[in-house]
């Protein structure tokens, strides 16, 4: 039967002994997203900045990108428009501007453009203060996601696994909140969401490869360290790359057929997978050789014999 490997059996890459290297990039990467973010900011959506929601109930099913275009054009800031629940209902969020600061204004222009028929169901201003909540909670969402995957790895294996993932997860949001910052990209509610797949995503591989040194870590008990991480890491790299790239291709076709909205949610979930794939590899794994790790079993036998790579 076929077989596809993106990556032969058998392959020999030495991971380890560019560790210094690799770490030190992730490191200047890291301070440079950091750095782009708290001195040029986010550029933050309409859930964030505030601005008015409508809540409607439109008489026939509406065509939401016409919808758009033409709210666009009346000069009222940016422009949000979600269907949820049944077919012709719309949630509507416009951004607060210059030339529609005024809510009589903003909702008499809505009213024009939506057209007769239309039942308002909700009609909220949501201010910045709002937005400043949004953005705490956001953090704190990460922070907590970023904590209990430390206590999961801890409990699961040893407590030098938990920070060497952490310290991997944590490369991984840097990188796509840096992301937000360096590029003209909106950072909304679902920015929180793709960065939160990203690191769910992450931590599955990152898993998967401790899951490996582990095994190895029992039964090869002479064997150097570094060797070791090479070996686990080879023996999952196959597995490693054919999730990486199918779920890359599906999220790639999101992008480029799902329209705007989705795309916007689409593209930092695509750097997501690459970046978090390159962390579980060159991140969390060489990382490893730094820590401690008790290597005692007595309930294994060593065998220094290598076996066939299991992928």
């Amino acid at each position: 039967m076929f077989r596809l490997h993106l990556v032969p059996y058998g392959s020999k890459f030495d991971i380890v002994s560019k560790s210094r290297y690799i770490l030190g990039f992730a490191v200047v990467a890291i301070v440079i997203c950091f750095s782009f973010v708290m001195f040029k900011g986010l550029n933050y959506g309409i859930d964030f900045k505030g601005g008015y929601i409508f809540e409607v109930e439109m008489p026939d099913i509406p065509d939401v990108t016409d919808l758009r275009t033409r709210l666009n054009e009346a000069n009222l800031g940016e422009v949000a428009i979600q269907e949820f629940g049944a077919n012709g209902n719309l949630m509507v969020k416009l951004e607060k501007s210059e030339e529609g600061s005024d809510q009589a204004i903003a909702i008499t222009k809505v009213r024009n453009i939506l057209g007769k028929g239309v039942i308002y169901k909700r009609i909220e201003t949501v201010g910045p203060k709002v937005g400043e909540e949004l953005v705490s909670n956001a953090i704190k969402a990460v922070a907590f996601a970023l904590i209990a995957m430390l206590l999961y790895i801890a409990i699961r294996f040893e407590w030098q696994f938990g920070v060497c993932a952490v310290a991997a997860l944590f490369h991984d949001c840097a990188i796509i909140f840096g992301m937000f910052s360096i590029f003209p990209l909106e950072f909304s509610e679902t920015s929180i969401t793709a960065i939160l797949l990203t690191a769910s995503y992450s931590i599955n591989d990152t898993v998967v490869i401790f899951d490996r040194i582990r095994e190895n870590l029992r039964r090869y008990k002479k064997m150097a360290l570094g060797e070791l991480i090479n070996l686990s890491l080879n023996e999952t790299l196959s597995r490693t790359s054919l999730t990486a790239t199918t779920t890359l291709l599906a999220v790639l076709a999101l992008y480029l057929l799902g329209g705007k909205v989705i795309a916007s949610f689409a593209l930092p979930i695509m750097v997501g997978i690459v970046v978090g794939t390159f962390s579980s590899v060159c991140v969390a794994s060489p990382l490893l050789m730094f820590l401690n790790i008790n290597r005692k079993d007595k309930d294994q036998k060593d065998d220094r014999n290598v076996p066939a790579n299991l992928g």
